[in-house]
């Protein structure tokens, strides 16, 4: 068992708190009274922690160039990676737990039990501070709870403290429909409350799983009734629209904010990320939708704005909302596949200003960009934050092939959020390969390549050279259908030979008979073929 809190439990925890709340996210949903136009509260903590765990991915081995301790820098990108991506207030909430964690425990050596302790403690003080009227009965009364029990552990083992501040949530936990009664008639506990729980149990076992090991989710221990259902996570019924946005500002002038918003509204959250520059995420409950922004105009400078007319979202009910897809295509066939799936197809290398563009000729509410490689992905991030009205995603494809799995499994019935996630899914589960042409010599994974040899690139790495693109095709087949697969795509590009795909056709059903196949004629330049299997 490991006796410090180190950049190796840090990821750890990442990782089995995601899988905790993906496990329990249904459960989580269900237990929400206060139904919230962005999701309910397990949505909301999955898709939270999910960017928090992507920010980490992105940039862990950068410590150094932050003078910080490699764990103090891994909860930082967490913090910071969990307010750019927080939903709802459970969301923002939880995004301050990490901020209160990683602003005490950076700079720690060796962090202890009496470190935990007051970090749990720092991290009430900062998820109080970011409610503008704290509710006894939610999250916030089992984080201190959590806080207190670290507190009373008196011990200098640091797994040992986790678990007293675990079991002591746990208590807490049980006690919030004593404390709001609003959870008492639905017979439930607190939504928050609960998927808090799951992430201190989950640092538990961080402590104590063997290296390399998967953390697995605990089990449900709450029992779960299906709530009445409330209008809104927070707040009274006098205020129509939430208002949402992100703020570039000093902290002078949030101070200012803080107290303008305070005067035109509720449920008002204002929380920043920590280090420079201070980003802000701003959450009101307003009548007038224009002098909240205003304020975040006079304050700094406010984007990714959302706002939501409380009226059109009915209690736990999903209502017909406009919903579109806008994908970057790079060819012909590649436009009428996606077009046939009912998507807005923009050509290739395009700007954020484009794609802001096709956001607003499409007049949709909900709008889910695929940018289909790495570089078109940031651009659709830049642009996705520059959004002003309509609520957008990103789902990182990085093929053609992905991006035709998520269209697939795309359903409007489905909440937004439930459909940005089962999409990702969708496309993370797609394996992709690509075939093409050597345009010089060059040293790669798979050795040296000459120009004009034949490459075979598996998600995005050159795993096979060659000279003809019918043999490295069947080999990369090989390769992908070996770890399973019962779906394979074939997308064709403009410089594919006319024999490939009887070639490859040929292949499948000799060497695996029981895939089905589907090719499609792409037209895409530079890539003559394009494998997905799922």
């Amino acid at each position: 068992m490991l006796d410090t809190l180190d950049v190796t439990v840090v990821r750890r925890w990442s990782g089995a708190g995601l899988s905790a709340l993906r496990a329990h996210q249904r459960e989580i949903d269900e237990l929400n009274v206060y139904p919230v136009p962005d999701g309910d509260t397990g949505t909301n903590l999955v898709l939270t922690l999910t960017s928090a765990q992507h920010a980490l991915a992105l940039d862990l081995d950068n410590s150094a160039e932050t003078g910080r301790t490699a764990h103090g820098h891994a909860l930082h990108l967490l913090a910071r990676g969990a307010l750019l991506g927080a939903r709802g207030n459970s969301g923002v909430i939880i995004s301050q737990v990490l901020r209160g964690l990683a602003d005490s425990l950076a700079d720690v050596p060796e962090v202890r039990g009496p470190h935990l302790a007051a970090a749990l403690r720092a991290a009430t003080a900062a998820a109080y501070a970011a409610v503008a009227e704290p509710v006894e009965g939610t999250v916030l009364s089992v984080l201190s709870a959590a806080a207190d029990g670290a507190s009373r552990a008196g011990s200098g083992h640091v797994a040992e403290v986790a678990r007293a501040a675990s079991e002591a949530a746990a208590v807490a936990l049980a006690r919030t429909p004593e404390q709001l009664p609003v959870l008492a008639r639905a017979g439930v506990v607190d939504a928050g409350g609960r998927g808090l729980c799951l992430l201190l149990d989950a640092l538990v076992e961080s402590f104590s799983a063997a290296p390399g090991t998967v953390v697995e989710p605990p089990a449900p221990a709450v029992p779960v009734a299906r709530p009445a259902a409330a209008p809104r996570e927070t707040g009274s019924l006098d205020y129509a629209y939430e208002v949402q946005y992100l703020l570039d500002a000093e902290d002078e002038a949030v101070d200012r904010l803080r107290r303008a918003l305070g005067g035109l509204g509720d449920s008002l959250v204002v929380v920043g990320s920590g280090g420079r520059p201070p980003v802000w995420h701003v959450h009101v409950h307003v009548n007038d939708v224009g002098a909240a922004i205003e304020a975040g105009v006079v304050a700094g400078r406010p984007h990714q704005i959302s706002v939501t007319r409380f009226a059109d979202q009915p209690a736990h009910l999903t209502t017909t909302r406009t919903r579109v897809a806008v994908v970057m295509a790079d060819g012909p066939g590649l436009a009428a596949l996606y077009i046939g799936e009912d998507a807005i197809v923009v050509g290739p290398n395009p700007s954020p200003q484009e794609l802001l563009e096709a956001i607003s000729a499409s007049g949709a509410a909900e709008v889910v960009l695929l940018p289909n490689d790495g570089d078109t992905r940031a651009v659709a991030v830049a642009a996705a934050r520059e959004v002003k009205g309509p609520r957008v995603s990103v789902v990182p494809t990085r093929s053609p092939v992905q991006t035709l799995a998520a269209l697939a499994v795309r359903d409007d019935a489905r909440g937004f959020d439930d459909d940005v996630i089962a999409m990702a899914e969708a496309a993370g589960a797609c394996r992709w390969a690509e075939v093409t042409r050597a345009s010089r010599e060059a040293l790669t994974m798979a050795g040296r390549c000459r120009a004009g040899d034949a490459l075979g690139l598996i998600e995005g790495e050159v795993a096979l050279i060659g000279t003809e693109l019918t043999e490295v095709g069947t080999v990369l087949l090989d390769r992908l259908l070996g770890g399973g697969g019962e779906l394979v795509t074939l997308l064709f590009g403009a410089d594919a030979p006319s024999g490939l795909e009887p070639a490859l056709r040929a292949h499948l059903a000799a060497r695996w008979p029981f895939v089905e196949a589907r090719g499609y004629d792409g037209g895409q330049p530079v890539y003559p073929l394009l494998i997905g299997v799922e």
